[in-house]
């Protein structure tokens, strides 16, 4: 958690190698290029300090651990909504990862690739208490703060249609200034991803006088981005998803290490780099995925940093558990 982001400028001011594939530019450059959002509490924003701390940038560092063996070798890009799939065609930044949902048309109509799950969200309403709403259903007639040009926009007009409700759309085009409008009072509910609600609130002079109201209206499924046309840098970055769940599954953790390291377990053995020669094949050093958890812990200890119950957000592991604990958190295995 040790350094502040670089600008775009930075970013293109760097000449990528004729040819290159984006793991090899990524390491002859020595820093992952990463877009995050601009602020979104738990998952990307700057301390008071200036340095980038959160569920997304804890990925990203986990993504350099294990390409340049340093989680300090990563520039972090702060991207808007409308900005983040254009920055990441045109090669200012290796890797989106910016709470942003998986979809068909972002895959094949952009020539994007999501590399797997690494939060599993769904669309909410913060409202005012003052407008007396305790249900998503009693939102009609409401005036509705949103973002311009994401999936949450779209899922507002469908859920108002398909109730037969009417509502008042009031367009932003960044997450700051819709927050803004919504406390202003320019409009009476503010549509996000519930994770990123509960941060919001956070945000407000009064959160007491807001509730974060209990419907889900649609499903979220938000991880890492990369370019259609890498495939041996999706796999990359596909496989380090994989490992920070896998090393939760296995009970590996920034904690155990060295006994990781000792451990005789086939399945242990193979996540360190003691056999398997899985690194290799990646392009990898063969202590790649110890390194991810070296670095930034285990799925669970990133998760319960920056959004679990012992965090200022404080939400449960719900559907973000893993598969054997209820959840629906599945990686394929290591070997």
């Amino acid at each position: 958690m040790r350094r502040c982001g670089l600008g775009l400028a930075a970013v293109v001011g760097f000449a990528l190698p004729a040819g290159a594939g984006t793991l090899d530019t990524v390491k002859q450059r020595g820093t992952l290029q990463c877009g995050v959002s601009e602020g979104v509490v738990g998952f990307s924003e700057k301390d008071e300090q200036g340095n980038w701390r959160g569920f997304d940038v804890d990925f990203c560092r986990a993504v350099a651990a294990a390409v340049l063996g340093d989680a300090g070798k990563v520039a972090f890009t702060p991207l808007s909504a409308s900005q983040r799939f254009e920055a990441l065609k045109a090669g200012k930044v290796d890797l989106l990862a910016r709470n942003s949902s998986w979809t068909l048309g972002r895959e094949a109509e952009l020539g994007l690739a999501f590399a797997g799950i690494t939060y599993h969200d769904g669309q909410g309403f913060l409202a005012k208490r003052s407008f007396k709403a305790d249900t998503a259903l009693a939102l009609d007639k409401a005036k509705v703060c949103v973002e311009a040009g994401t999936t949450t926009q779209l899922n507002l007009a469908d859920f108002f249609k398909l109730n037969s409700m009417t509502y008042e759309e009031k367009v932003y085009p960044n997450a700051a200034d819709a927050l803004a409008a919504f406390e202003a009072g320019q409009c009476d509910v503010l549509t996000r991803d519930q994770a990123a609600l509960h941060g919001e609130r956070l945000r407000l002079a009064n959160p007491a006088e807001t509730i974060v109201l209990p419907d889900v209206i649609s499903k979220e499924p938000l991880g890492p981005v990369v370019r259609g046309d890498d495939f041996p840098w999706f796999t990359v970055v596909k496989w380090v998803n994989f490992a920070l769940v896998n090393a939760e599954e296995l009970g590996i953790s920034s904690t155990n290490i060295d006994e990781a390291l000792k451990s005789q377990k086939p399945d242990v053995r193979r996540f360190t780099g003691a056999e398997g020669g899985f690194g290799k094949a990646l392009g990898l050093d063969a202590d790649w995925a110890i390194r991810t958890v070296k670095a930034t812990g285990n799925y669970a200890e990133i998760y319960e940093r920056s959004l679990g119950t012992g965090s200022k957000l404080g939400i449960p592991r719900g559907l973000n558990q893993l598969w054997s604990m209820g959840g629906v958190l599945y990686a394929p295995p290591l070997r």
